[in-house]
């Protein structure tokens, strides 16, 4: 009988690169952290600006690549990213470390030569959070991985108002929360329509553990803070009324969605077209209230 010889891995090309940074992901992040960066008072020199965005998209890029290192195994159980170049065997592993943890090194440096240490630091700290504490601690042990590893995506415009002015203010830790409330809620409306595959792969997501009527429940509360969380620039008048206004109107569809996911008693992901409503709005949502937040600070 012919011995079975395990295959290597194919040579990754450079799009199994760029998919290890998640770009999907990566492009939220660099719009929030650009948007810290315009909004702050004081404005960076382009060629400095350009390049602590770059060094937030790198930082994401890494934290990214790393989170695909560590959970090769989990992403082959999923249906939703069994094609990751690791589990699909088009890349191996040790180049997945390699390459997360030099653009780690390479992004913190750079922003610490381009702007402040403060930055720098900020931008470790997130890169750290999102594969120490999210990735490696909490997402395979607790429901409340989401909760409390929604800090790492919090990060960007706290990042890019630092790397403009060297310190941190009041509105950039209330961007700061607005994101980390936002998270959860984000994330199990996805959860609850694709939890089959968390379920597979034994991740302790919120609707394999509390089920799914708990998870739509604490989908509507964290709603609910998050509304109060993006009124608050406007309220203690460190925005204008653009922002106010904006605000307004995305958290009023956002409570409405949230609130519809709430009354649905589907329990087959065939019937959680409100689910996906709000996973789709809430992108938006957050795009739109940022956007208007730079565009407040500009014309005002």
């Amino acid at each position: 009988m012919t011995p079975t010889i395990a295959q290597p891995a194919l040579p990754a090309d450079w799009r199994d690169l760029v998919a290890l940074t998640k770009p999907r992901v990566m492009s939220l992040v660099v719009f929030t952290g650009l948007c810290g960066l315009l909004a702050a008072p004081v404005q960076l020199p382009l060629v400095l600006g350009f390049t602590a965005i770059l060094c937030i998209a790198l930082g994401a890029g890494a934290a990214g690549a790393l989170n695909q290192w560590y959970e090769a195994d989990l992403d082959a159980l999923m249906r939703r990213t069994a094609n990751r170049p690791l589990p699909a065997k088009r890349m191996d592993r040790q180049t997945a470390l390699h390459f997360g943890v030099g653009l780690s090194v390479f992004s913190v440096v750079l922003m610490d030569l381009a702007t402040n240490h403060l930055a720098a630091v900020l931008l470790a700290v997130s890169i750290l959070f999102y594969v120490l504490v999210y990735t490696v601690w909490l997402k395979r042990r607790t429901a409340q991985n989401i909760v409390i590893g929604g800090a790492a995506g919090a990060f960007p415009p706290l990042i890019g108002w630092v790397a403009a002015t060297g310190q941190i203010d009041l509105l950039p830790a209330l961007l700061f929360a607005i994101i980390f409330l936002w998270t959860p809620p984000h994330f199990w409306a996805l959860s609850l329509f694709v939890r089959s595959d968390y379920a597979a792969a034994k991740v302790p997501m919120l609707p394999v553990v509390a089920g799914i009527r708990n998870t739509r429940l604490q989908i509507l509360l964290y709603s609910v803070s998050v509304v109060v969380a993006a009124i608050l620039p406007f309220a203690l008048g460190l925005t204008g009324p653009i922002y106010g206004i904006s605000a307004a109107v995305l958290n009023i569809v956002f409570i409405i969605l949230a609130a519809a996911v709430f009354a649905n008693r589907a329990e087959d992901p065939a019937g959680m077209k409100p689910e996906r409503r709000l996973f789709a709005f809430s992108i938006l949502y957050l795009f739109g209230l940022f956007a208007a937040l730079v565009v407040d600070r500009w014309v005002i």
